[in-house]
């Protein structure tokens, strides 16, 4: 073994190479940066797209007894100016109609939701003494975006409707929506489609004549009858409260059909006298989810079905989630067949972000093959193993950068790491080449493998920098460009310079470190001249 410290380097790259080739903490570092990559990848949260983060909301003013152009001249225009006050706010939209004022406010892509609804609120809240007089308490709505596209729906639907009406399976769904909300990282759930219990009252116009009554007395009487929230009279000398209030008079239809809303000539006037009462579900809700399946190559007849929608947190792993969902969802699997009730999974996000990582993963592995079979041809099958050990190695840095900032791994992150794939083994080649090629050369025969190691590295250590900074410069641009597609694109000028980076610490490590393990010195001979004697005429 050569004194390595005697070796002149003039490059970072000689300077890393001298470091690392006799250093016995060499192998543990790979072992480590191997460790902490496959460790990010399991970790590191996954989806199909980039999360992109949009702020706005919207306000709600309701001034009642006002036409829309008295709305929009002292409640739409005048909040509008304050509005624009605020940074970082791209659009407002008024809109003015009778008895309300609406004002949406957008702002840039990329601006700090929370920051942003703050701004919103205390702007609103500074300026609410410009309100007119009778005007209400403003409503101040968020957009919740990043939080309401779901991962998982799920549609429950009745196998026999004379076994379970629409409003049973509404009941069962919600008791469900109660359980998938307690799960941890589920932001929001929600039902589509659902059809609530109710009392319907069908009024028969004709008798509500002939009893010389209006539509405005049945409302006022059921209004009476259907108020039940406590009353709080204060407290008690041992301090307790004193709450009154009355069972829910509403228990049947016979208890609405007895219901008094005018008397006539002396005699009480009932609500069955002028209506038909009956229990049945919202009929003014006039939304619906069907479900329909084919059977037989046909599709069969519509039928209504609640779809349950569930969204993750912002920043957590989808797959993860879904996975929990659908654990849970097993559980009550007996309980739904035993109760009628059937259901189908109708998104899993999870299940396409695993699939679409899993596959992306699946097409480095093949590229990484593939970078191997054209080096044993080019180079040898040592220094192709060499080079392919390389590839893992930096894969595994980034992946780990990209877990300490936040970053989730999709298909825009897996991209860029395709995208830089070949650039990433350039400083390796360049270096396994440079190697290769001065061990067959005459000079080296007087020069031990070490010493010949560290000068081909130090040798190219200066135009690869160089070259390599050049590629990375040529990335930074695309991290300004503004937008949805901006941020959509974000994880390549995020994600291929760091991959080029660390690409020429891993290529200056561990390639010289493998090499003087694993390639052999050419064995020459040195030239010796022959002297032959010349006859001189």
């Amino acid at each position: 073994m050569t004194n390595i410290s005697k070796i002149k380097v003039s490059d970072y790259a000689g300077k890393l190479a001298k470091a690392f080739i006799y250093n016995p903490l060499t192998p543990l570092l790979a072992l480590f940066l191997l460790t902490i990559g496959y460790l990010s990848l399991v970790i590191t949260p996954r989806e199909e797209d980039p999360q992109i983060e949009i702020s706005g909301g919207t306000i709600i003013v309701a001034l009642p007894g006002n036409s829309a152009k008295e709305v929009e001249n002292i409640i739409v225009k005048p909040l509008e100016e304050k509005l624009r006050e605020i940074s970082g706010i791209e659009h407002i939209y008024g809109i003015a109609a009778d008895n309300v004022g609406i004002i949406n406010v957008m702002y840039y892509i990329g601006e700090n939701r929370e920051d942003s609804n703050l701004k919103l609120y205390d702007k609103v809240m500074q300026n609410i003494d410009l309100l007119p007089k009778g005007a209400m308490q403003p409503l101040i709505k968020p957009f919740d975006i990043d939080i309401d596209i779901p991962i998982v729906t799920i549609a429950f639907y009745a196998k026999d409707k004379q076994k379970i009406s629409n409003t049973e399976l509404f009941k069962k769904v919600r008791d469900l929506q109660y359980e998938f909300n307690a799960i941890e990282n589920v932001s929001k759930t929600a039902l589509k489609g659902a059809k609530k219990e109710q009392f319907n009252v069908e009024v028969d116009l004709y008798k509500l004549s002939g009893y010389n009554l209006s539509l405005g007395q049945i409302m006022s009487a059921l209004k009476a009858l259907a108020t039940n929230v406590p009353d709080v009279k204060g407290r008690t000398k041992d301090n307790k409260l004193v709450v009154f209030g009355i069972k829910n008079a509403i228990e049947s239809t016979k208890d609405l059909e007895n219901l008094i809303v005018a008397s006539y000539m002396g005699s009480p006037i009932y609500l069955k006298d002028v209506a038909t009462v009956s229990l049945g579900e919202d009929i003014q809700n006039k939304k619906s989810a069907q479900i329909s399946f084919l059977e037989n190559g046909k599709l069969t007849n519509l039928q209504d079905q609640i779809t349950l929608s569930i969204s993750k947190l912002k920043g957590t792993n989808a797959v993860l989630v879904a996975n929990e969902v659908k654990q849970k969802l097993q559980q009550y699997k007996d309980e739904l067949e035993k109760e009628g009730i059937g259901f189908v999974l109708t998104r899993d996000y999870g299940k396409r972000a695993n699939e679409a990582v899993n596959e992306l993963v699946d097409h480095l592995l093949i590229t990484i093959l593939i970078i191997a079979a054209v080096l044993v041809v080019a180079l040898g099958w040592r220094e192709s193993l060499i080079v392919t050990f390389t590839v893992p190695a930096i894969l595994a840095l980034t992946l780990f950068i990209a877990y300490l900032t936040d970053q989730s791994i999709n298909r825009i992150t897996l991209f860029a790491f395709l995208l830089s794939l070949g650039l990433l083994v350039d400083a390796a080649i360049i270096v396994i080449e440079n190697i290769h090629r001065h061990m067959h050369s005459h000079d080296s025969v007087d020069k031990a493998k070490d010493e010949i190691i560290i000068e081909a590295t130090d040798e190219i250590g200066a135009p690869t920098n160089v070259a390599t900074l050049a590629i990375i410069l040529t990335m930074v641009p695309m991290a300004f460009v503004g937008g949805m597609m901006g941020e959509f694109m974000k994880p390549i000028p995020y994600n291929v310079p760091v991959a080029l980076f660390a690409s020429l610490v891993v290529a200056y490590i561990f390639t010289p470190y493998l090499a003087n393990k694993m390639l052999k010195k050419h064995k020459m001979h040195h030239h010796k001249k022959s002297h032959k004697k010349e006859d001189h005429v």
